[in-house]
């Protein structure tokens, strides 16, 4: 496994090690030991979430304000843009965002650790996405930023209008969001 830094040093593009050949291919999604010793981190996942999606949804960019979460997150099936924005007011990278493709070709995985809001975009006719979380799905606590908030700037791989959910419709610009002190 191989862990590497983005313009954003606590956003990690994890690689796996995949053995393949004609028959197909075999890796470790995850092992605990080579995490830790690949990235530095120790962190006890304890939900597995799976996302099916269509082509042009966008589904973010979410956190929770309380019962923050880290996520490992990858592609099984597909294509997604995958979106992380620091929300952290006192980080020197406020209000940045890192963005990379997961696919079920390049068995990359994106670790995201608390502080963040997250987002993808369905690049594929469909996509089966999988993460891990380091704290459980509180959706009293869970907020939401507006996917095209000017001030962030993220540049989404659009092909048209995003299909979005009526909350991500209504979320709220960075600057009047509830975020990470």
């Amino acid at each position: 496994m191989k862990a590497i830094p983005t313009s954003i040093p606590e956003v990690l593009i994890i690689e796996p090690n995949v053995m393949g050949d004609n028959r197909g291919f075999f890796f470790e999604s995850f092992n605990e030991k080579e995490f830790s010793q690949g990235t530095g981190l120790n962190v006890n996942f304890v939900q597995d979430n799976h996302s099916h999606s269509t082509r042009g949804v966008l589904r973010g960019l979410h956190y929770q304000i309380r019962q923050p979460q880290g996520k490992l997150m990858r592609v099984v099936r597909g294509a997604v843009f995958d979106v992380a924005v620091d929300i952290r007011k006192s980080s020197p990278t406020f209000g940045q965002w890192v963005g990379i493709e997961l696919t079920e070709d390049n068995c990359r995985q994106l670790w995201t650790p608390w502080g963040f809001a997250h987002g993808f975009l369905v690049l594929s006719d469909s996509a089966d996405f999988l993460y891990k979380t380091t704290d459980y799905y509180a959706p009293e606590f869970e907020r939401s930023i507006l996917w095209n908030d000017p001030t962030i700037g993220i540049q989404w791989p659009l092909d048209g209008e995003p299909k979005l959910s009526t909350k991500d419709k209504v979320a709220l610009p960075l600057a009047q969001a509830e975020i990470f002190t």
